[in-house]
């Protein structure tokens, strides 16, 4: 026996010997293991689908009006699926249509809602030769009768539809209320903008960069006319100093001709004329010279000797005067004699007049142009401020006109999202209402049950020959002997048992065409019957 159990390995000859000795080990488990399963398919509860196919459309206003939201469609796609597939809105449609009743009574509505999720499918459909975009989807919806697989996914599909038509009315609402709340915002940032502008202008008018030549101009006529004033009162000072000296000589003349009544008793008024002009002359003298130069010193002695001269005539009590200080004349004679020292005081007087004039009107010049000069200065540092307002300003006005322009376009979006011809989903095929299940699937479950039968009978087979202690060829028995056959005893039968056996191998025959033809032709009429 060990012997037997360590001989070689069997060859092709060998295992068909074995496979017509057992045919029957190997046919029978392969028909009663196909037949198991394509029975068990006969008891499994049939599934019905109904599908539909949903394209989504740009509508051809967006070539004129550009959409006011920007959505990933597959992000937007996966977001309306999650609303759907929402426990609320499923539990709506399992009592509406009266779904998995068999279920309800045992199993809490969370799991029916999570066996009619695994129920829904939603598959994208990609564009052609673009991958990265997406053309449709579609919806399915699986049921154990085919009316209420068809009834579902019409409704899935009516909420897909009206979900995005919300959506989309929903977020071009919603941009549009966010637009007009910064136009608002702008418009208000802008009028600050406008008031702060129009405040720094009134504030520093007259030192802005636009009025820079009018300044300029102003300045130019102010320096023309101090020049012009200055030349009047150079020419008033020099027309004062000519009559001062007239009438020096005039009372200096008659004061020598022995007149009584100028001669002894000159007018305070008339010295000091003679010192105010005489000071006039040292002023301009110390413009040119330093205080010991001869000139300066001499004419320092005359102002001394004259206001001596003039205290010494205020002691005196003097006769009556006229209104401008001089002795009043008491005769005709001395009223011809004065005339002429009447007029030249006169115009002295006319003269000062006139300088005190100019002399304010210099000022005034002087003050003025300090103050465009002080203008002109400040111009570049105005220049810097204003620019930087302008700016600021400029900012705020782009950004209103923009938001002006988004806000009308957005308007303009939301005015066709509410008339339904932004981007749409369109449906292109129906659902269908399935005429055969798609589960389970008879073809298949052929295919599997033949292959069951088949790993059945080979086990079944190679069991029974590993167990059989038998001999059946003379090379087994030499292998086990090892000796050598001398003869052989053939098998004696007579002629019943031969017509027994021919009708045996008969039936054999018919019976493994039968079980052999049985599993090819239900496999094959379960393809083309679904």
């Amino acid at each position: 026996m060990e012997q037997y159990q360590t001989k070689p390995a069997r060859n092709l000859e060998e295992y068909w010997s074995i496979a017509w000795r057992r045919r029957w080990w190997l046919i029978v488990p392969l028909f009663v293991g196909w037949g198991f399963v394509v029975l068990a398919g006969r008891f499994i509860s049939p599934r019905y689908r109904s599908d539909t196919v949903i394209i989504i459309e740009q509508q051809a206003s967006e070539q004129y009006v550009l959409p006011n939201m920007g959505f990933d469609v597959q992000a937007r796609l996966q977001n309306i699926t999650q609303q759907i597939l929402s426990r609320t809105k499923l539990l709506e449609i399992i009592n509406r249509h009266h779904l998995y009743r068999l279920d309800q009574s045992s199993v809490d509505s969370d799991a029916v809602v999570e066996r009619m999720r695994r129920d829904i499918r939603i598959d994208l459909i990609q564009a052609p030769g673009r991958p990265q975009d997406l053309s449709a989807f579609k919806v399915s919806y699986s049921a154990p009768s085919a009316v209420p697989a068809q009834q579902v996914t019409s409704e899935l599909t009516s909420l897909f539809i009206d979900e995005n038509l919300r959506a989309h009315r929903q977020a071009s609402e919603n941009t549009t209320l966010f637009l007009e709340d910064q136009l608002e915002a702008a418009r208000v940032d802008l009028s600050r903008q406008d008031e702060r502008l129009r405040e720094y202008k009134a504030r520093h008018l007259g030192e802005l960069p636009e009025q820079l030549q009018d300044n300029m101009q102003i300045l130019s006529g102010l320096q023309m006319r101090l020049q012009a004033t200055t030349d009047a009162l150079d020419e008033a000072n020099q027309q004062q100093l000519y009559l001062q000296s007239l009438l020096a000589q005039y009372q200096g003349g008659r004061a020598q001709s022995g007149d009584p009544s100028d001669g002894a008793q000159m007018s305070s008024a008339n010295l000091d004329d003679q010192v105010a002009r005489l000071k006039a002359q040292l002023a301009d003298l110390s413009t040119r010279y330093k205080p010991n130069h001869p000139d300066v010193r001499q004419l320092k002695e005359k102002i001394a000797k004259l206001e001596q001269l003039r205290d010494q005539s205020d002691e005196t009590p003097s006769s009556k005067t006229d209104a401008d200080g001089a002795p009043a004349p008491r005769t005709p004679a001395e009223l011809r004699e004065r005339g002429p020292a009447a007029q030249m005081e006169g115009q002295l007087k006319a003269n000062k007049q006139k300088i005190a004039r100019l002399e304010q009107t210099e000022k005034k010049l002087e003050r003025q142009i300090d103050e465009d000069q002080n203008k002109l200065n400040l111009v570049p540092l105005r220049e810097q401020e204003l620019a930087e307002i302008n700016r600021e300003h400029e900012q705020s006005r782009a950004a209103y006109d923009s938001l002006v322009g988004k806000k009308t376009q957005s308007e303009m979006a939301t005015n066709l999202e509410k008339q339904h011809q932004g981007e749409l989903f369109t449906i292109i095929d129906p659902p269908n209402l399935p005429q055969r299940p798609y589960w389970p699937d008879r073809f298949k479950l052929s295919l599997l049950g033949f292959i069951f039968g088949t790993f059945l009978a080979l086990g079944i087979t190679a069991l029974a020959e590993m167990l059989d202690m038998r001999i059946h060829r003379d090379q087994d028995l030499q292998d086990l002997l090892s000796l050598p056959v001398l003869a052989g005893i053939p098998i004696l039968q007579t002629a019943a048992e031969e017509q027994r056996g021919k009708l045996r191998r008969r039936v054999e025959a018919i019976a493994a065409t039968v079980s052999v033809a049985l599993i090819p032709a239900i496999t094959v009429l379960s393809y083309f019957r679904g």
